[in-house]
């Protein structure tokens, strides 16, 4: 595939388009060890060799990393009021293009996906790949046992949503993990209220196959390789 030089840049690095331009004009950017000047030199990202400051850019058409989302953060990728998950990643890691694939509610924690990749985020979120959800929520009071059966039977929210069946373990007591295939707004949330319970704490462990590295500190992202990425369609 050929693009732009400044395309190329500003999609491998941190650089915004105008910030990619200035750094070819400056002579900062070398294509194939040959200082470029004009930024709309075409780049074959497969054989072309790109570098810039001396450091050379692997070229990659998507990137996935994994964060352990903290409390007090929002899912999003802007926002006037509130700090946003995107705000959390390193300089290094940034690129045009990222987005939360999927939301985390802003109390809540664990793992949330970053990418570029529009379609594998809208594969993952999509209801037809059933892909499934493990959530350990923390409840005001210790759960009885019949919680199993209702999630198992579909547990109809308060507005009359049925929710589609789903699992619940309780770990002791007042956490319970949950795993449901479905993401609608506040849903274990809501699925727990309509049983007469409210949670005073939810953690995302895992989505699909993937499960959340625990050497991760709230805040901190990694990037993960391609296969840890089609983990989530386990």
């Amino acid at each position: 595939m050929k693009e732009r030089l400044d395309k190329f840049l500003s999609s491998q690095t941190a650089l915004s388009r105008k910030e990619a331009q200035r750094a070819i004009k400056e002579k900062r950017v070398l294509l194939n060890g040959t200082v470029i000047r004009a930024a709309d030199t075409k780049v074959d990202t497969e054989s072309d060799t790109v570098s810039l400051d001396g450091q050379p850019l692997t070229y990659q058409q998507y990137v996935y990393y994994m964060m352990d989302k903290p409390a007090g953060v929002v899912s999003a990728t802007k926002d006037r009021e509130e700090r946003t998950v995107l705000d959390l990643l390193p300089p290094e890691l940034y690129r045009d293009g990222l987005f939360p694939a999927g939301r985390l509610d802003k109390d809540t924690t664990g793992l949330l996906l970053i990418t570029d990749d529009g379609d594998y985020a809208h594969r993952m979120l999509s209801p037809k790949k059933h892909v499934q959800k493990r959530y350990i929520a923390t409840l005001d009071r210790e759960p009885d046992e019949s919680i199993a059966s209702a999630f198992e039977a579909g547990i109809v929210l308060g507005d009359g949503t049925v929710c589609k069946s789903g699992q619940a373990v309780p770990l002791g007591g007042c956490r319970v993990a949950v795993e449901i295939s479905e993401g609608k707004y506040h849903q274990v949330k809501r699925m727990f209220a309509a049983l007469g319970y409210h949670v005073e704490a939810l953690r995302r462990v895992r989505i699909g196959g993937l499960a959340l590295d625990e050497a991760l500190h709230p805040g901190e992202v990694r990037a993960l390789t391609a296969e840890e990425a089609q983990k989530v369609f386990d």
